[in-house]
């Protein structure tokens, strides 16, 4: 099983020292950051399973690095911070902070929190499967099936596959997609996601594309890689749209 990983974004060498040594001897992965950008770069490049925050950062404050956070990063961040006044913590938990402990701080009563901060990721993806239409996606298995046919896709196929599924009914950018997909540094290469799209077209064998975009009577995803398909070839809007914003006139 492999270990769950967190990142700590404090500026205090010897708070980091301190967790380093606190999380590592309890089989956690550890990654480090002392500048709220920094952290911002590491959580977009190597999205850990958790996040420590401190709130007084050099660069930024740790409130605005929570809310660009939460913009994207769905999954547990505590925040540990010399601030104790009501204020700042009813801030930090308006903008989607999980928790928050002051410093000094007792190990195991982190710890405890740690592992109930988990728990509630863990919790909020029971729900491992989505289906659309006649295509099934089993997330935790990482299978997909369409019409009970097993399909053979890529880990990144099958990953903008899900990004897709759970944000149906949103706009996404394309920038939003390649920093999902690839990481930050790829998301001016739109040159990525249409081959990724071409692909996606015929492994999932859906409806081919068509400049005639409000094509009635197609699925959802078949509607939003046609669309996306569409608008990259055309360069005429740098938004990705999902089909459900649509629906009510297409499907009538």
């Amino acid at each position: 099983m492999s270990k769950a990983e967190i990142l700590i974004i404090d500026d205090e060498p010897q708070i980091r020292k301190l967790l380093e040594i606190t999380l590592e001897s309890n089989d956690y992965k550890v990654w480090q950051a002392e500048t709220g950008k920094a952290g911002i770069i590491l959580a977009a490049n190597h999205p850990p399973e958790l996040i420590l925050l401190d709130i007084g950062l050099p660069d930024k404050n740790g409130h605005d690095v929570l809310k660009e956070l939460r913009t994207w990063y769905n999954k547990s961040i505590i925040i540990l911070s010399v601030q104790n006044n009501e204020a700042d913590i009813v801030s930090a938990l308006d903008n989607g902070a999980t928790d928050y402990l002051t410093k000094p701080f007792r190990s195991a009563e982190l710890l405890a929190r740690i592992r109930s901060a988990i728990r509630r990721n863990q919790s909020a993806n029971t729900d491992n499967k989505i289906i659309c239409g006649d295509l099934e996606i089993d997330i935790a298995a990482r299978v997909v099936t369409k019409s009970n046919e097993v399909l053979k896709l890529t880990a990144t196929e099958f990953n903008l596959l899900v990004l897709l599924a759970k944000n149906e009914g949103r706009v996404l950018t394309h920038q939003f997609i390649l920093k999902e997909i690839w990481g930050v540094g790829s998301q001016t290469e739109t040159q990525y996601l249409r081959v990724l799209l071409v692909h996606f077209v015929k492994k999932l064998k859906l409806t081919p594309i068509n400049h005639n975009i409000f094509y009635r009577k197609r699925s959802w995803l078949s509607f939003c890689i046609d669309m996306s398909l569409y608008f990259l070839y055309k360069n005429q809007s740098n938004f990705y749209y999902l089909p459900i914003a649509f629906a009510p006139p297409l499907y009538h």
